[in-house]
């Protein structure tokens, strides 16, 4: 599919304040066979928060957010989100209500142009209107600059356009949360600001935002709330100050044990 763009779309998200939770794990416990991952993880997320998570390796960033989207079922515990009781629910209902995800490491139908990608995720989320979708599609990639190689191939983008077609997948949804994993991983200090400015814009619309990043000072730019993880626990919930100057924190990152 070809497609024609003009340069002044724009996605469609309404600013909202910050209120209630919107998003919440309630007491998760998640194992892998007889290993514990995730451990009686409480988090409450409001309506309009940009969070970042933290931890070293293993701390089980990931396996929270596959959790929360549906990828993987808790053995205990709850995932509210909207108000609702989503934990029984499938990826894809729980991205049709909002609740989306991109990936650590992009993975974009390959053979097919970058707006192909986004006008899949479009359709397979709301549905048949494919002129609805195609709007939507557009609007999302003029969100992230990503309009002028719209008819390009998706296996012929460099690191931070497969970045910025994985975001534009998630915006294609309509997203009310947005789970970011490690999107900054392996871009230049420069790339990493442009893919920074656009976050803080979907911010400023009204996307809900919760990001995992190894990337501290990247995250420290946009965030106001850490949350550090370490051994299936949920260590330091706060500013991002109180969170990096807790030593229980320093201790998780220097490979201490946590009590």
């Amino acid at each position: 599919m070809t497609v024609a763009v003009a340069d002044n779309n724009e996605v469609g998200v309404s600013p909202r304040l910050v209120s209630g939770p919107v998003l919440a794990a309630c007491d998760v416990s998640v194992s892998f066979g007889a290993s514990r991952v995730l451990n009686g993880v409480s988090l409450e997320v409001r309506t309009g928060e940009l969070v970042g998570i933290i931890g070293p390796n293993g701390a089980g960033k990931t396996t929270l957010f596959g959790t929360l989207v549906g990828a993987l079922r808790p053995v205990s515990g709850a995932v509210l989100f909207d108000g609702t009781d989503v934990t029984h629910q499938s990826m894809a209902q729980r991205c049709r209500h909002g609740l989306v995800r991109t990936h650590q490491i992009p993975r974009p139908f390959n053979g097919m142009t970058v707006f192909e990608n986004v006008f899949v995720a479009a359709v397979n989320t709301h549905g048949s209107n494919r002129k609805e979708a195609y709007q939507r599609a557009l609007d999302a990639l003029a969100h992230t600059d990503m309009l002028g190689v719209a008819n390009r191939r998706a296996e012929e983008l460099g690191l931070l356009d497969r970045k910025r077609l994985e975001l534009s997948r998630t915006l294609a949804t309509e997203p009310k949360v947005l789970l970011l994993d490690e999107i900054g991983g392996g871009l230049s200090e420069g790339e990493s600001m442009e893919l920074l400015a656009m976050i803080r814009a979907l911010s400023d619309r009204g996307i809900t935002i919760v990001w995992i990043e190894h990337m501290v000072p990247l995250l420290r730019k946009a965030a106001a709330r850490f949350v550090c993880l370490h051994q299936g626990k949920i260590i330091a919930d706060g500013t991002p100050d109180e969170v990096m100057a807790n030593p229980m924190v320093t201790s998780a990152y220097l490979g201490g044990s946590v009590q």
